[in-house]
């Protein structure tokens, strides 16, 4: 009962019906709701970051991304992913390739321009401060990935408003809708960034293997039409980046394990 109280404003407002246990993240509360007959998800954002990703969500509009059905102040009413599949389990079981192309279809759609400027947006460069505190820190591979983000950084390409945190479980199946996004964060850069985190999506326990990660490269560069060597090079700067907000978690597996990725593109950029 305490928990659903966080939610009260918003499914009053709304005339919502709960249809689900509450879902607790460091940045939002979630609700599985109904109003009336249809299915919905409750978002209550209670961080900034969260606050503008709603915003963001509200802009796409449904294309690529999880249809808005209502939006107030920090709640957000989205449709509820009511499909089966998951991209998760699909890459895990033999369909590693197809998950990713769905994942490069989302995100073109996502990336494409709007009519109406977007909510207000960070841009990419600062968003590298932890892998230089770690290039400061420690060197070694953390600098080698430094050095070739501040490469891309410095002559940005393709520059669009990214989702900033596409991975396998931020795409989900919304049965006759297609595979949509969510949860995203509010930055700005080149569109590459976002293809490289599909790629070394920690959660993914095949991200090091060698043989994936060379064809998921290939499917990648063929389904979203990027430079194979601009690709390799933003999966070593995000994965420098990615272990760098790993290390300042004190999650030290986790960080090796991003820091294998980036040697695997290392070496794919050296052959």
């Amino acid at each position: 009962m305490a928990d659903l109280e966080l939610f009260t404003p918003w499914l009053e407002r709304w005339a919502l019906t709960p249809d689900g246990e509450p879902i607790i993240t460091p940045g939002s509360r979630l609700l599985p709701v109904r109003q009336g007959d249809v299915p919905a998800m409750l978002k209550v954002a209670v961080d900034d970051e969260e606050k503008y990703g709603n915003l963001l969500m509200t802009w796409w509009d449904g294309d690529g991304a999880a249809l808005v059905l209502a939006h107030h102040k920090e709640g957000l009413l989205l449709e509820r992913a009511m499909g089966q599949r998951s991209l998760m389990h699909m890459a895990l079981n033999d369909e590693d390739d197809e998950a990713t192309r769905i994942m490069c279809r989302a995100l073109a759609r996502l990336h494409a321009p709007r009519p109406t400027p977007p909510p207000p947006l960070v841009e990419l460069a600062p968003w590298f401060t932890s892998l230089r505190v770690a290039a400061t820190r420690y060197g070694g591979p953390y600098a080698n990935c430094l050095q070739t983000a501040q490469t891309l950084l410095a002559e940005p390409q393709d520059v669009v408003v990214l989702h900033g945190d596409m991975h396998h479980d931020n795409v989900l199946d919304f049965g006759p809708r297609g595979w949509l996004a969510i949860d995203p964060k509010r930055v700005r850069g080149e569109r590459g960034y976002d293809y490289a985190n599909l790629i070394c999506n920690p959660e993914l326990p095949t991200a090091t293997d060698p043989e994936r990660f060379r064809r998921q490269v290939d499917v990648i560069c063929e389904a979203a039409g990027i430079e194979r060597k601009r690709l390799l090079q933003w999966v070593l700067a995000f994965a420098g980046l990615s272990a760098a907000w790993f290390l300042e978690d004190d999650e030290q597996t986790a960080a090796k394990g991003q820091l294998k990725v980036a040697r695997l593109a290392a070496s794919a950029l050296d052959a």
